[in-house]
C-alpha cells in the first residue's frame, strides 16, 4: 500500500486500493485505519522547549429547544439504548444518557436556539486548540465559562472543552503548537 502525507494535519494517510478481479472489474478497498501511540508520537522528534497540547472527540450533545428536559432524556435515553442521569440537578440543562464508561459520553441539552445535534472536543489547552482549529478553517463564535463555541467551514457548531473523559490522557491527540520546530 502507498501512503501520502498530508501537510495541513500532519498525518499520513493511506492511498485508496483498487484491486482487478479476473473479470477486470475495479473492487475498492478502503484504507485501513492510521493507529498510533499519541504518546510515543508526542515524544518523537520534539526538541527541548517545544509546546504541545492534546484533543479529541469527546462528547455527542443532543441540543433540544424544550421546557422539559426530563421528558427529551427520557425520549433520547429510551431511542438509543441508554439510561436517562436519574440524580441530575433540576436547574442544569443538561442531562447524561448513562452507557458505558469506556464509550464516548452522550448529553442532552435545553437550548433556546433550534434543535440540533452538536459535538465537544475536549483539550488540555482550550485556547491552543481553539487556535488550530482557527487555522484549519473554523471561527470563534462565543466564549461560554471555560470553554469556546466554534464554527466548521461547513457550519457546524461544536464546542472546545476541557478534558471530560477519564481516559483522556493516554488517548488524546498530540498537536505540536503553530510556529515551533
Amino acid at each position: 500500500m502507498t501512503v501520502r502525507a498530508s501537510k495541513s494535519l500532519g498525518v499520513r494517510l493511506p492511498n485508496r486500493s483498487v484491486n482487478r478481479t479476473p473479470n477486470c472489474c475495479a473492487v475498492w478497498f478502503p484504507p485501513l485505519p492510521v493507529t498510533f501511540n499519541a504518546r510515543r508520537q508526542a515524544n518523537q522528534g520534539l526538541s527541548r522547549g517545544t509546546s504541545m497540547h492534546k484533543s479529541r472527540l469527546s462528547n455527542i450533545i443532543i441540543d433540544c429547544q424544550t421546557g422539559d428536559i426530563e421528558a427529551a432524556a427520557t425520549f433520547w435515553a429510551a431511542a438509543i439504548g441508554r439510561v436517562a442521569e436519574s440524580n441530575a440537578d433540576p436547574s442544569e440543562s443538561y442531562r447524561a444518557l448513562e452507557g458505558p464508561p469506556n464509550e464516548m459520553k452522550i448529553l442532552v441539552q435545553a437550548v433556546e436556539h433550534q434543535s440540533r445535534v452538536h459535538l465537544d472536543i475536549e483539550t488540555d489547552d482550550v485556547e491552543a486548540e481553539a487556535s488550530r482549529l482557527e487555522r484549519l478553517g473554523a471561527k470563534r463564535i462565543e466564549k461560554r465559562k471555560t470553554w469556546w463555541v466554534m464554527e466548521a467551514p461547513t457550519g457546524h457548531r461544536f464546542c472546545v472543552v476541557r478534558p471530560q473523559r477519564p481516559d483522556f490522557e493516554e488517548n488524546a491527540n498530540v498537536w505540536r503548537s503553530e510556529g515551533d520546530a
